[in-house]
């Protein structure tokens, strides 16, 4: 695990745990609250909807998290495309100049790397949900990656973390729940080694 996943799983740990004090007559001890993937559906598995195969299935935490990163990547290319002021098209430049040009592997690839992201390190500890991609500070530096356009200012960052709300409300996730504030907790923990 890079020294930015642990950090992020640090701050969702710390972020996502309420402790309660115990009084010393009680010997019941509350459940540990569940993780973010497991409130967004966890190991359950359900069928793929992007697999025409029905025997195809999916963890529905990570369902989640893809459906997310999915409509976030269209949030951003919608900004990008109606010319939106401080729109993030600099910092995807190159993919979105593969896209324009028909190649979609990468837009994949990042989608991918993304949703392994989130769901590792939010709660999703199984083989399926491994990250093992640059760390954050890497992967946001363009001299470090040649898939980064420029560097994130923190107004960026903003934005992004604008696009992920919009997008997990898209998708079921009310923005006045705690389920939400977390992911928002989440985001915020990345936005230092991010914003470079």
């Amino acid at each position: 695990m890079t020294k930015n996943s642990k950090f992020a799983l640090c701050a969702l740990v710390i972020g996502g745990f309420t402790f309660t004090s115990c009084s010393s007559d009680s010997d019941d001890t509350p459940p540990a609250p569940a993780s973010i993937y497991e409130r967004l559906g966890g190991s359950t598995l359900v069928d793929d909807p992007d697999s025409s195969d029905p025997a195809v299935t999916i963890e529905a935490g990570r369902l989640a998290y893809r459906k997310v990163v999915n409509s976030t990547v269209g949030l951003i290319v919608a900004d990008v495309q109606a010319g939106a002021s401080g729109n993030l098209s600099a910092h995807f430049a190159p993919l979105l100049g593969e896209v324009t040009a028909g190649n979609t592997t990468n837009l994949a690839i990042l989608v991918d790397n993304l949703t392994d992201f989130f769901s590792f390190n939010t709660g999703g500890t199984n083989a399926v949900n491994t990250y093992s991609g640059l760390d954050m500070v890497s992967a946001h530096n363009p001299a470090m990656n040649p898939r980064m356009g420029t560097t994130s200012t923190d107004a960026n960052y903003t934005k992004f973390e604008g696009y992920v709300g919009a997008a997990a409300v898209q998708n079921g996730v009310a923005a006045d729940t705690q389920l939400y504030a977390d992911i928002v907790a989440v985001l915020e923990s990345l936005r230092d080694p991010i914003v470079q």
